[in-house]
């Protein structure tokens, strides 16, 4: 078919001078000239100045999720970060900081504050909304807020769905399961009664059960005590339906660990709170034995913001994040070295310990069994320590360890969580494998009988 037959218009082509292609080649496109980028630009044609399209770089800023340290790098290598970006809300802050700040406000803790509260935590926190960013990623990564867990307590067992409701399982002398009796349950059942109320964290202890809920308020139930006295001596009624904890109302709490002799809870700006201790020479505060009000934790962590507390028998640990990188601190009895300063002594305030600096080692989760403990590295390492019973440090032997020691048998795998029990201890890698160690009686360890009988376990299960 030709245009003449066709019903196609007719092109017509006008001035097109028949040269040979490597003539056009070299009179129509010049040569290229590399030129040297920079942030500001320049009046030559083709430049992109980033200064003239601050809002193209602050959506690309907060869409791609950076680290805050990408974030502070990027302040570091270029003043165009650094510089007042004239935004709302604060036409001072620089690109880099109103990047942190809409991340931030991404964040289910963070949207409730009010303003005032927004500028106290960043007070708080170095007067850094990266800082602040850092401080909330870090704590969603330790403790598993918006999403499903399980927590095993001694006796009865809780499991929180990422929608936000709550089932139990297990002994119930003391109503811990939350099903408004003592009857004892061994299938998982939901607790009815908190319909309507979204619970992002959860706490099991001896005969008692704490639930926190997505607007920081606090619901307890079991023994009607907070902690128990030094002494075994017990508050005379029971709490079998989950119940408002009257004293915590004026307090947004993110988190509860729950030890032998004490209560402690973590608010969302970081602080902690101990409920009972019964001796002044415990936690800094003298408290009766089933003191129902909240006293913050003194001493080192008053200006520093945790984002992880665990409560062993009768001590307890701390992950603070610190303008320097994470930090554990620790305070209670100091029997078996569990406290990890070299010593075995009481340590009255929190205290630092400063071990994980000598092994290079950033903290991103605490774990605090009865009477050992056990942290996870960002670099995957595991380092235990205090009483190694049945070896429960898993270092081969059931000695004490009172600083910190790198788990050598889990050399080759990278740790991203890590849970521990009166003698056991698990750890999760970054692949999915579970590996065990410590006491195998009645197969606690998830081996088979052979590997249960060892003093030490490290398998996959």
């Amino acid at each position: 078919m030709d245009a003449t037959t066709s019903r196609t218009p007719t092109i017509q082509y006008h001035n097109i001078v028949d040269e040979p292609i490597a003539a056009l080649v070299t009179s129509a496109v010049p040569t290229f000239q590399r030129q040297q980028r920079h942030c500001f630009g320049d009046a030559s044609p083709g430049e992109f100045p980033l200064s003239a399209n601050p809002s193209i770089v602050l959506h690309v800023l907060t869409a791609c999720n950076l680290d805050p340290r990408d974030l502070a790098k990027l302040e570091a290598t270029c003043s165009f970060f650094r510089q007042p970006a004239n935004f709302a809300p604060d036409y001072e802050l620089s690109l880099s900081e109103l990047a942190a700040l809409d991340m931030c406000q991404k964040r289910a803790i963070f949207k409730p504050m009010t303003e005032g509260e927004r500028q106290d935590l960043k007070q708080r926190c170095g007067r850094s909304w990266k800082l602040v960013l850092r401080f909330l990623l870090a704590g969603e990564a330790c403790s598993r807020r918006e999403k499903s867990q399980a927590i095993a307590g001694p006796g009865h067992s809780i499991a929180v769905t990422s929608k936000g409701a709550v089932y139990s399982f297990g002994s119930n002398s003391s109503g811990q399961l939350g099903h408004g009796t003592t009857e004892e349950n061994w299938r998982p059942c939901q607790i009815r009664s908190l319909h309507g109320i979204r619970i992002i964290q959860a706490a099991a202890g001896a005969g008692r059960t704490m639930l926190i809920s997505d607007a920081g308020q606090v619901y307890a139930f079991g023994k009607d005590s907070f902690g128990e006295a030094e002494f075994g001596v017990q508050g005379s009624g029971l709490v079998t339906s989950p119940q408002l904890v009257e004293s915590l109302k004026n307090i947004f709490v993110v988190q509860a660990a729950i030890g032998n002799f004490f209560t402690a809870i973590l608010s969302r700006e970081g602080r902690v709170y101990t409920f009972s201790w019964g001796n002044e020479s415990k936690l800094g505060h003298q408290t009766d034995p089933n003191d129902l009000e909240p006293h913050p934790l003194l001493g080192a962590l008053e200006n520093t913001h945790v984002v992880q507390i665990a409560a062993g028998y009768c001590y307890l640990l701390a992950l603070a994040s610190r303008p320097s990188g994470m930090s554990v601190y620790s305070v209670g009895c100091g029997l078996g070295g569990k406290l990890g300063h070299g010593a075995r002594t009481d340590e009255k305030y929190p205290r630092l310990i400063e071990q994980f600096q000598t092994l290079n080692l950033q903290p991103v989760v605490v774990a605090a069994g009865a009477w050992h403990a056990a942290v996870v590295g960002q670099d995957g390492r595991v380092c235990t320590w205090g009483w190694g019973r049945y070896g429960c440090l898993g270092h081969g032997n059931e000695d004490c360890e009172s600083v910190p020691k790198v788990v050598e048998a889990l050399g080759t795998v990278k740790a991203v969580h890590v849970s521990t029990g009166d003698y056991t201890t698990f750890v999760v890698s970054d692949d999915g494998d579970v590996y065990s160690f410590g006491c195998g009686e009645s197969s606690s360890l998830g081996h088979n009988t052979a590997a249960a009988d060892a003093q030490v376990c490290l398998s996959p299960s």
